[in-house]
């Protein structure tokens, strides 16, 4: 444990959110490494964090304004001043924008890790204000600056992990993710008619929710679906806590991510830690999966061939790949970021 308090913003603290829930267990490891963490959140639900751990949320989960937000959060930096000796921020720039000169002001050093493809002037700002930024995919909009840093995905390894007690199921395909048009679902359900074209064996389930503006989008793909549905090929089920996936994906031979190239989706890695075998259209990532698990962006006819060509592999096949795939995802585990992140910001 190094002596140095740190202030860490980042949008939900809830352990048991299906989107978000993975960075309960990075405050977990967080408190490890440094005396005492102050967490600042837009909002909070369940949590079970150690005593070194304060979470202070700026009130989304109690229906607060956009303007008591921005007052809680002027409040809070500048009342916890004497808590924290740097600041980490997790992905939002909004909050660099609004803190950056309070925090130059009371000599504390600002982190900032994002990595996302898209960027703007804003991000530009936000990067040059920070001392140093990380991201973990060379697509990523922050990848091009000085400043910034590589780093690993951070999944808890010991938390992601082939289970015993779990059989998968064969000639599964699972898509667990947010039901919206970015993580284009409609192109999974095209590539699985497809799929059935070819007189292939395969039930596929997709887990997940809608956001409240994506149910249009939603009712579309059930539709789309419907045929699939009716025959058994297809199974929707709702989303899940972070904390039950990784007995889904023990469930599943085979879990596809469509996230676009740029970002670095920390399912797949999850996914791989479980010796599910990934299926992925990311360049960004050819060098970590290989090409033989890597789908051309957004093409639903090459998503099917490389299913069906993945669902021929033997039980043999299948568990080598699989063991590759787990050792490649241990580089990117929580422990081996969070000794990167401490080594960084101990200089």
């Amino acid at each position: 444990m190094v002596n140095m308090k740190l202030l860490v913003i980042t949008q939900k603290v809830d352990e048991r959110d299906g989107v978000l829930g993975f960075f309960h267990r990075w405050l977990v490891e967080f408190s490890k490494h440094f005396e005492y963490i102050t967490v600042i959140c837009l909002g909070r639900g369940e949590y079970h964090l150690p005593e070194n751990v304060k979470v202070l949320s700026l009130g989304k989960e109690r229906g607060v304004s956009k303007f008591r937000y921005l007052l809680n959060f002027y409040t809070y930096i500048w009342s916890e001043r004497k808590n924290y000796d740097a600041v980490f921020v997790h992905m939002n720039q909004e909050y660099i924008l609004l803190g950056w000169k309070v925090w130059k002001l009371l000599g504390k050093k600002i982190y900032f890790w994002r990595n996302h493809k898209v960027g703007n002037f804003l991000t530009r700002i936000s990067v040059w204000v920070s001392d140093r930024v990380f991201c973990t995919s060379k697509g990523s909009f922050t990848s091009r600056f000085k400043k910034t840093i590589y780093m690993p995905v951070g999944v808890d390894s010991e938390f992601f992990c082939k289970s015993s007690d779990v059989k998968k199921t064969p000639n599964s395909i699972l898509l667990l993710t947010r039901i919206s048009p970015v993580k284009h679902v409609d192109v999974f359900i095209d590539a699985l008619y497809k799929l059935n074209d070819l007189n292939t064996n395969f039930t596929a389930y997709i887990y997940g929710d809608p956001t409240s503006s994506d149910h249009e989008y939603f009712s579309k793909i059930k539709f789309q679906a419907d045929k699939l549905v009716r025959s058994g090929k297809l199974v929707f089920k709702k989303g899940v806590p972070n904390t039950e996936t990784p007995r889904i994906y023990n469930e599943h031979e085979i879990f596809v991510n469509l996230t676009d190239s740029g970002s670095f989706d920390k399912t797949i890695i999850e996914a791989m830690l479980c010796e599910t075998l990934v299926l992925v259209s990311n360049e960004s990532l050819k060098d970590l999966i290989g090409e033989q698990l890597m789908f051309k962006d957004r093409d639903s006819t090459n998503l099917a061939q490389k299913l069906n060509d993945v669902l021929k592999l033997s039980q043999a096949q299948n568990e080598t790949l699989a063991q590759k795939l787990k050792n490649t995802a241990q580089k990117h585990s929580l422990e081996n970021l969070m000794k990167q992140l401490v080594g960084v910001m101990q200089k």
